[in-house]
């Protein structure tokens, strides 16, 4: 039986932005470079100067500065209880 160990999904225009939505790598194969291989292999499908942007699970936000991400400071959210004002 095959198991899958890691995951990246995403949604692109392939040109300007890619948000990288979904990254995840089983807790046993973690450190070992399958997260970083993920990145790559989304990178290398999108134009050279698209983005890809991504939101950290609070667990995960050490590891983006190390491979390389660069904070956003302007990032926001709407919770889907909250209305528009």
């Amino acid at each position: 039986m095959k198991k899958i160990i890691g995951v990246a999904r995403s949604v692109t225009d392939f040109n300007y932005c890619c948000y990288l939505s979904d990254l995840a790598v089983d807790q046993q194969y973690q450190k070992h470079g399958i997260g970083k291989k993920l990145i790559d292999m989304t990178q290398t499908q999108l134009n050279e100067k698209c983005k890809i942007i991504l939101l950290s699970a609070p667990s995960a936000i050490e590891y983006y500065p190390k491979v390389g991400f660069t904070q956003h400071p302007s990032a926001w959210t709407l919770a889907r209880d909250k209305k528009l004002i």
